[in-house]
């Protein structure tokens, strides 16, 4: 016969997989005809945009566009610094063994570099080396047994647990659109680079509603009339609500701004500006965390019990950790004729480690300088590695985490041949610490029980046990048996000492 239960009901969301994997676009760019032929590539850069992301059966499928800027010396009398601006298109699988659609995934590509090759002076070969890391995830719902109802005389042992459970999620698009005013001075040629990032992300919540604010910052360097290189900096609000039922403000909540796509068009000559256009996806997650009473195991001192099990894998605790590392470094560079142009850097964790409360990390700034030299411009790269380590009270050994890596300062001056740079790190931490639960899923009473009147046992205890194992072989109580023998403290029993056991009911078998 089935016991009546008091259940709660939880929802999960549950990593399914983890991947990240190193993959290169190829395309061949022809120039065109009204740009003059490539004599020397000098540097190659972009920005991603991911308009689609699919998880299918055992992979996920990401769609997406890198916008690419070539800077390379043209093939002119002159000489002349040009660009050439070009898309790169890419579909990727991922294989993910446990994925399956429905499941949500969060995915991010960060170009690690670019190799542009001359074909000849009208076709370029650019190789786009890519970084992948995908998470795929599921929102199981769960009932959890936390009560027994209409039955008396049963033991429950109960183990409190904080449970972050999901309360839901949503997606939500919006744009965000500028024109930023160049010098007046300035007839712009063309675009030479972008760069895009989105920086002071912050959320707020209302009923039933998550609020999304941000700053896209974005930097252009573009191409002028006269062939000089410059630059203009401008900050876009990004703004956006997400429809979550049941969020409340003290939720927690997860937000991720995706890219979908960029545009970036000069305007007329007379306007001296250029257009942007950034369209974001809003991605958020968000969580409760509670404290409930789970029934790991029970027993009744009268009546025959059985009941089943389910393993769960839940998450007990979410942080957020951020810190900040700041290098400081003397670049000497003999080469420098001129000014620098600009200071391109891409940081990346090469060996994670944790233990003792903190996290160890090694890693790799690599800076690609733009600077002029003999009336024309130049590339050198340099690579400076790092160790720096987070410390805090929330880590632990079995933290599960995850680290997104933002450049919060890039400060350089050029002295006598030498760069003076700092360059500030900002390490934006996920860390949540898994467990394992087994809770109780169902309850059932035999119609026949074996009991007989009360008596007393001498028990000796054994290695291993505790009070609620001999309490429960004995279809006793603790509270009884902690009363008979004055235990002062019912976690320190010794091996080998004599326990008086009142017996309520015998079992049918005792081991």
């Amino acid at each position: 016969m089935v016991v009546e239960t008091a259940k709660n009901q939880i929802i999960l969301n549950q990593i399914v997989g983890q991947k990240k994997e190193n993959r290169q676009v190829e395309a061949d760019v022809i120039v065109n005809d009204i740009k003059p032929d490539v004599l020397n590539v000098i540097t190659t850069n972009g920005v991603v945009n991911i308009y689609k992301k699919e998880v299918m059966e055992g992979k996920i499928r990401v769609d997406g566009t890198i916008s690419t800027y070539i800077v390379y010396i043209a093939d002119d009398e002159q000489a002349q610094v040009r660009s050439l601006n070009t898309s790169l298109d890419f579909t990727q699988i991922i294989d993910m063994e446990n994925a399956k659609e429905g499941m949500d995934a969060q995915v991010k590509v960060a170009v690690k570099s670019f190799d542009t090759r001359m074909m000849n002076g009208r076709k370029l070969n650019v190789k786009a080396n890519l970084e992948i890391s995908a998470n795929i995830s599921s929102n199981e719902s769960f009932e959890i047994v936390t009560g027994i109802e209409n039955l008396n005389n049963i033991q429950l042992l109960n183990n409190r647990q904080k449970i972050t459970s999901l309360i839901g999620n949503g997606t939500n698009k919006t744009v965000a659109k500028d024109t930023i005013a160049i010098d007046t001075a300035d007839d712009l040629v063309e675009i030479m680079k972008v760069n895009f990032k989105i920086v002071d992300e912050e959320t707020k919540i209302s009923y039933n509603k998550v609020l999304s604010k941000a700053d896209a910052m974005i930097e252009i360097m573009y191409l002028t009339e006269d062939n000089r290189i410059n630059k203009v900096t401008t900050k876009i609000p990004i703004m956006g609500f997400v429809d979550i039922q049941n969020v409340a403000e003290n939720s927690e909540c997860e937000v991720q701004n995706n890219l979908v796509n960029l545009v970036v068009k000069p305007n007329s000559r007379e306007e001296h500006s250029i257009s942007i256009e950034a369209e974001i996806e809003i991605v958020c997650f968000a969580y409760e965390t509670k404290e409930i009473d789970i029934i790991e195991d029970l027993y009744s001192i009268t009546k025959d019990i059985s009941f089943t099990k389910t393993e769960i894998n839940a998450v007990t605790e979410r942080n957020r950790i951020d810190d900040i590392y700041t290098l400081q470094e003397n670049i000497r560079m003999p080469e420098l004729e001129g000014n620098v142009l600009d200071i391109q850097i891409n940081p990346s964790i090469t060996n994670t480690q944790v233990r003792n409360s903190k996290i160890i990390y090694e890693g790799n700034l690599n800076l690609e300088i733009l600077f002029e030299q003999n009336n024309g411009i130049n590339l050198r790269t340099v690579d400076l590695p790092f160790n720096f380590d987070v410390s805090s009270n929330k880590i632990e050994e079995k933290s599960s985490i995850e680290t997104m890596l933002e450049i919060k300062q890039n400060d350089f001056i050029v002295k006598d041949g030498t760069i003076g740079i700092t360059i500030g790190i900002k390490f934006n931490i996920s860390e949540q610490k898994n467990k394992v639960l087994n809770m109780i899923k169902e309850v059932n009473m035999e119609e026949e029980t074996n009991c007989n009147t009360y008596s007393m046992v001498i028990y000796f205890v054994k290695p291993n046990d505790t009070l609620w194992k001999i309490a429960k072989m004995f279809k006793s109580t603790i509270e009884d048996i902690v009363k008979i023998n004055n235990i002062e403290d019912v976690n320190k029993i010794k091996i080998g000492q004599q326990l008086y056991i009142p017996r309520f009911c015998r079992n049918k078998t005792i081991v």
